[in-house]
């Protein structure tokens, strides 16, 4: 087995390398997911809800793709056709992700959790980014984007360039994304440890991000690259502590800091965890260097690097970032709207402990937490991934300290990186344990035997049972009705189906093109499937805090009590934002309805619904054209008299 070592700046020649098997296994995956993908479609499968038939093809595929990995661990091991083996495990874990995820979807042109909820502003903002490149809010119009745009912005430019709608794109996107984060994941690891421990370790952490993390496919990409970062991470630190002898580490720093800068551009949360992390080990060590040197003086290259590191994260993170910072700069402060963080479900009330669960994971967990606790001493992997742990653990106490103040930190999200964690650790657990049963047995050839074969098998069920993990999600994919108003399991479309036909009414009698109006409507995965400019979002959670959302609200129900066209015209000429174009409403018993949502945190869920109903009266007027579309009324407003 290699050292375990702390990560050194590497010779041009070597860095270059390393940015070469970088591309090419991105290159790898994208292609192993474009041809798996296109392969999927051409077959009429049955619904994944509906039938057992596409679990047991996807159990196939999942079989022959660890079959290969296994297959390039065991050449690597062996330093046999080193680069062959090296493209195999590439080509055989990016087809476990698309056979785990593309299979059971294969029938749905949705992704997990189709169109509802949290993948409603998710297809919007991509919606948005096809339709434009430019980095504007994915609901309000004349405001920046206030989430992180590089998943969606990459997303969005792919889909304009194929010619694909955004919500056609998402679910081959997302797919092929988490491809080519696992390989680049793999890569990664495999500048940090041995080539064979890299497979494993990329394999165990993949598995895992699949199981629990997929749904939110711009975070996965991001949390399949955690673990490797953090020991990377660690590595920049460990030279500062032995007296900054030689450039040893700087490499690490800028790899620190471009995944850093890669989370700030993809998902905040993963960011705020990812630089709470090395600000953790900053911490440590630092006083690892004054302990050893006696002096405070020590202290300065652990800072450099740290510094260091956050200048870069800063650098990239204003490619997508700048907008809505010179905004805010620029004299429009953020509302008091703004409750991403408003939301307490029973997950982030309490500590997460999977290592104490009758399951595969909590197994792994167990083994990962035991291995991370034996070897603080001597490993620095463990190091790394155990700083880790404890930063994920302190941020959960955090977050719910915060609540007795009104907020929290959203900790449940996070279990999935504390998995991803004690996976990784898992894996290096199991080599360890198993290398010494085996010296314990004088290397008995049939207890080896018996070790790759439990290990394999537990490997096997784990993987094959994803699909059931996810079972909720998948089945929401196939009962939403998609953009072309279709549902997957063939049952009767909902109201969704009529988006089309809203959408026609909508461009004659409007004009231009979609992103040049506002739409005001209650039903706002009609806004994520046609990239019209909203005047509300779906709840404050999802809103531009620019937006100031409550006065929105406040505003759409003062229109609701006016008494004549007239008042409601010149209302809307008053306010401080774009007017609607357009209303979409339903119909109601007493008039037209629009159901919003106000915040109720700390109250679990913490969104409430109320309806605002408007009389048909308000909109009697020759300004104003009134179309009916199955469930829903169009109104439409028109600067003079029809």
């Amino acid at each position: 087995m290699l050292a375990d070592t702390p990560v050194a700046v590497a010779p041009l020649r070597r860095a270059v390398s390393t940015l070469v098997q970088f591309v090419c296994a991105a290159l790898v995956a994208a292609l192993v997911a474009a041809v798996g993908l296109f392969a999927f479609d051409r077959v009429q499968w049955p619904a994944f809800n509906s039938s057992n038939v596409t679990q047991a093809v996807t159990t196939v595929m999942q079989f022959a793709a660890l079959a290969v990995l296994g297959l390039s661990i065991y050449l690597l091991r062996r330093r046999r056709w080193v680069t062959g083996a090296r493209v195999l495990s590439w080509a055989a874990l990016s087809g476990l992700v698309t056979a785990t995820l593309g299979m059971p979807l294969a029938a749905t042109r949705l992704y997990l959790h189709g169109i509802s909820v949290d993948q409603e502003f998710r297809t919007q903002f991509l919606t948005r980014l096809t339709d434009s490149a430019a980095l504007r809010d994915m609901n309000y119009a004349d405001l920046p984007s206030f989430y992180p745009a590089g998943w969606f912005w990459i997303g969005g430019r792919v889909a304009n360039l194929l010619g694909m709608d955004g919500w056609e794109a998402f679910k081959p996107y997302a797919i092929g994304s988490l491809a080519v984060a696992a390989v680049v994941a793999l890569v990664l690891w495999s500048e940090l440890v041995r080539s064979d421990l890299a497979v494993l370790a990329a394999t165990a952490t993949t598995l895992v991000v699949l199981a629990y993390g997929s749904p939110e496919p711009y975070g996965a990409v991001i949390a399949v690259l955690v673990a490797p970062a953090l020991v990377l991470a660690w590595g920049g630190f460990l030279p500062a502590t032995r007296g900054g002898r030689g450039r040893q580490g700087w490499g690490a720093v800028v790899g620190t800091g471009l995944f850093l800068g890669l989370a700030a551009t993809f998902y905040t949360l993963y960011l705020g965890i990812a630089a709470f992390v090395v600000t953790v080990m900053a911490v440590v060590a630092a006083y690892l260097a004054r302990r050893a040197t006696g002096s405070w003086r020590a202290v300065l290259p652990v800072l450099v690097r740290l510094v260091v590191m956050a200048s870069i994260a800063v650098l990239v993170a204003l490619i997508v970032w700048a907008p809505f910072v010179f905004d805010v700069l620029g004299g429009n402060p953020p509302s008091e709207s703004g409750t991403a963080t408003h939301y307490l479900p029973d997950a982030g009330a309490r500590l997460p402990l999977p290592m104490f669960h009758m399951s595969l994971i909590g197994l792994l967990s167990l083994l990962g937490t035991v291995w991370l606790v034996g070897r603080a001493s001597s490993s620095h992997r463990a190091q790394a991934l155990g700083l880790g742990v404890i930063a994920v653990y302190l941020w959960y106490l955090a977050s719910m300290a915060l609540t007795a103040v009104g907020n929290t930190l959203l900790a449940f999200r996070l279990e999935v990186i504390l998995l991803v964690l004690l996976a990784a650790a898992g894996a290096f657990a199991f080599v360890d344990f198993s290398r010494w049963i085996s010296l314990a047995t004088s290397e008995n050839p049939r207890v080896r035997r018996v070790l790759v074969a439990v290990g394999a098998l537990g490997a096997l069920a784990f993987t094959q049972n994803i699909p059931q993990v996810l079972g909720s999600e998948i089945t929401v994919a196939y009962t939403d009705t998609d953009g072309a108003g279709e549902r997957a399991d063939q049952r009767p479309a909902g109201a969704a189906s009529y988006y089309a036909e809203v959408d026609d009414v909508l461009l004659s009698q409007l004009g231009g093109e979609r992103d040049d109006h506002v739409v005001l409507t209650a039903d706002t995965s009609f806004l994520a499937y046609y990239p019209y400019f909203g005047f509300q979002a779906l709840t404050s959670h999802y809103a531009n805090p620019l937006a100031e959302f409550s006065a929105r609200a406040a505003a759409i129900e003062e229109w609701s009590e006016l008494s004549s066209p007239g008042e409601l015209l010149a209302a809307w000429e008053e306010l401080p934002w774009r007017a609607p174009d357009a209303v979409v409403f339903r119909q109601g018993a007493e008039g037209y309805t629009l159901r919003l949502a106000e915040d109720v945190y700390p109250n679990d869920p913490n969104v409430r619904r109320y309806t605002v109903t408007f009389p048909k009266e308000l909109f009697d007027d020759p300004r104003f054209t009134v179309t009916e579309v199955g469930p829903f009324v169009v109104v439409t407003a028109t600067d003079e008299p029809a």
